[in-house]
């Protein structure tokens, strides 16, 4: 399996010291979310199934809005088991 690893360096102000935040990304799965940005998905993670509308996809993360609510998850692309596009 191939994994990238993504490095954010920030400063904290207290200490003068360099963070790096680094997270592990598998491109692969990030194509594929990518393509069914817009649509409805089911989606199970390590806690349970969440159903909506798949917004937005970022290295380390995916933005959903369930059907009928207002409410946005932001779930770790980490925690999420499978996802499986909704037959409209």
């Amino acid at each position: 399996m191939y994994y990238e690893l993504y490095g954010n360096p920030m400063m904290q102000k207290y200490n003068r010291m360099m963070i790096n935040y680094t997270t592990v990304i598998d491109p692969f799965v990030i194509e594929a979310l990518k393509m069914v940005i817009g649509r409805s998905v089911v989606i199970e993670t390590v806690r349970g199934n969440l159903q909506g509308i798949l917004v937005d996809v970022k290295p380390d993360h995916i933005v959903v809005r369930p059907h009928g609510n207002d409410t946005t998850f932001f779930v770790r692309i980490q925690q999420i088991v499978y996802i499986m596009p909704d037959i409209d």
